[in-house]
């Protein structure tokens, strides 16, 4: 079984997860939808995106499993260096897009730096527990996991409206796209702490039913 896989599958609902009821919580509120098709187009890019970069941190601690030495800052630094790479990516498909981003790298950097340093960590015991046959709620109190899981998904969190800041949609939308900046990170902290809260449920569940 490849672990590393396997938990990169679970980040992936997650995020996909997130993703959902972010939207869905944008939906109601009503002013804001003439510019909710861009800005689910960029939300959905996103997401994949953010999705390859966690790809990259789990694997990175998978390799440093392997070697018997936990990640350090050097796997963060080129971590780094990589989601500069898949930003460019990002950015290039997002030419169909009526829109203007340029990446504000002294605001988002240190947000990534700390979720990279966050989900190495997290990924590194996750795996490790899975290597020793033990499951995830054998690793992680309810509590625990539900506060690392938040921690990540707040910088996360940071991050987008960071990039969503820094966006500029076209002509007589430009109003609306500040007003839903303003309006994306209450709620993503409240769906991410909505998230967080009903993963770790799940695991206690599971728990309570051994």
């Amino acid at each position: 079984m490849d672990r590393a896989a396997a938990l990169a599958r679970l980040n992936r609902r997650m995020l996909e997860a997130f993703s959902a009821r972010t939207v869905a919580a944008l939906r109601a509120s009503l002013p804001l939808r003439l510019a909710l098709p861009h800005l689910e187009e960029i939300l959905r890019q996103n997401l994949e995106k953010e999705i390859r970069k966690d790809s990259l941190v789990i694997q990175r601690a998978k390799e440093a499993l392997g070697a018997g030495v936990a990640p350090g800052e050097d796997a963060v630094r080129q971590l780094l260096d990589s989601a500069r790479r898949v930003d460019r990516e990002f950015i290039a498909r997002l030419g169909r897009i009526p829109l203007r981003l340029e990446i504000p790298y002294a605001r988002v950097e240190p947000l990534r730096r700390r979720r990279i340093g966050r989900g190495l960590a997290l990924a590194y015991r996750i795996l490790e527990a899975w290597r020793g046959r033990r499951r995830l709620r054998d690793a992680f109190s309810s509590a625990e996991l539900e506060s690392r899981l938040l921690e990540i998904l707040a910088l996360y969190c940071e991050e987008t409206v960071a990039l969503g800041d820094s966006a500029r949609l076209p002509g007589p939308l430009a109003p609306l796209g500040e007003r839903l900046a303003a309006r994306l990170l209450g709620v993503m902290a409240a769906v991410s702490r909505g998230l967080a809260r009903d993963i770790a449920r799940s695991v206690t569940a599971a728990q309570n039913r051994r």
